[in-house]
């Protein structure tokens, strides 16, 4: 049986359909400092965590080559769900709150990272261990650390660790069709901070590159240091949004042309609109039942992935009109409610 950091012929032949699909998902989506990216070493990602499937999806877009992620490690209790996130290059990891004997068992996915890294595959992990939709950094976990300590152990002396922290940021936690920045920071060599801090034990060694990368972290994205005070301080940053958040373009189409051009110029609306509103109806319906309004994106967009093929793409013109007229309907609302 093959390594999970392995290339397949399916995965990878799918993969271009399931990028593309993610990025029409989004309104406006960026990628912001790619240039920061290692080539010279081993790279693991550390995105923030606040909108569950599609953080993976944002990174995994970063481009075309392989990475392997984690996920928590409860999902994977039924054989045939574990062989089918092995195949998405998924390994499962241990939380805290699973209890500290189950913690334990990490030793093999932190053998498999490290395997990971050293064949050349980025690998990614949600340091902050679950997701929360807001604009704020939960407390890093100690997984990050002790992978690329153990990776600097293993093959440092040959090619330097890096630790990536990514900035995501969604325009809406609920609601694709949206704006979607993803923002590189400068890697943090793990390797030179080690030789840099040598008198460290192990232990301060990872509070030590915690402490760095937490704030790292919090320069990629509109942090909010506080929960008291959480909704005052998200305004004035989105008043005056810190680079690269302010560099969406405006659409380049009004909506009232792209109404036009879709409805009465598109031969193909009628037909395209009998076919999207059942499946809309159908999403409608499953986004119901997912109680968790965090995973309602994550959801929507594998409900996509799945279904928009099966109409061939003849939904599009549709469903493009749909998903604009929803977009300014809810902008109307925001600036409404700010006057």
């Amino acid at each position: 049986m093959g390594q999970i950091q392995d290339k397949n012929k399916l995965y990878s032949f799918l993969r271009p359909y399931v990028d593309w699909m993610f990025r029409h998902s989004y309104r406006h989506i960026q990628y912001v400092g790619k240039e920061n990216i290692p080539s010279n070493g081993a790279v693991i990602f550390a995105p923030n965590h606040t909108n569950a499937l599609c953080d993976a999806m944002a990174i995994l877009g970063i481009d075309g080559g392989r990475k392997v992620f984690v996920a928590r490690a409860d999902i994977f209790k039924k054989k045939r769900t574990a062989r089918v996130l092995n195949w998405l290059k998924i390994m499962p990891i241990r939380r805290m709150r699973d209890g500290v004997d189950e913690v334990r068992h990490n030793d093999e996915t932190i053998d498999n990272a490290v395997e990971t890294l050293q064949d050349g595959v980025p690998f990614c992990i949600l340091p902050e261990g679950t997701h929360r939709p807001m604009h704020s950094l939960l407390p890093l976990g100690k997984g990050i650390f002790r992978i690329a300590l153990r990776a600097n152990d293993e093959f440092g002396a040959e090619k330097p660790i890096y630790i990536v922290p990514v900035g995501l940021e969604y325009g809406d936690y609920y609601h694709l069709w949206n704006d979607l920045t993803i923002n590189i920071g400068k890697p943090l060599n793990v390797t030179q901070f080690v030789i840099d801090h040598s008198e460290l034990e192990r232990p301060q060694m990872i509070l030590a590159l915690r402490e760095e990368l937490t704030q790292r972290m919090r320069e990629q994205i509109m942090w909010v240091p506080d929960d008291e005070n959480y909704e005052k301080n998200l305004a004035q940053l989105q008043a005056n949004p810190p680079a690269p958040f302010n560099r969406f373009k405006h659409h380049r189409m009004p909506h009232w042309l792209l109404f036009i051009i879709l409805v009465l110029l598109s031969p193909l609306f009628l037909v395209s609109a009998a076919l999207t509103i059942p499946l809309w109806a159908v999403w409608l319906l499953i986004r119901w039942k997912v109680k968790d309004p965090a995973f309602h994106n994550s959801v929507q967009y594998v409900w996509q992935v799945l279904f928009f093929p099966l109409t061939l793409f003849i939904t599009l013109p549709f469903w493009m009109f749909l998903q604009e007229y929803v977009y300014q309907v809810r902008q109307f609302r925001k600036k409404k409610n700010k006057i």
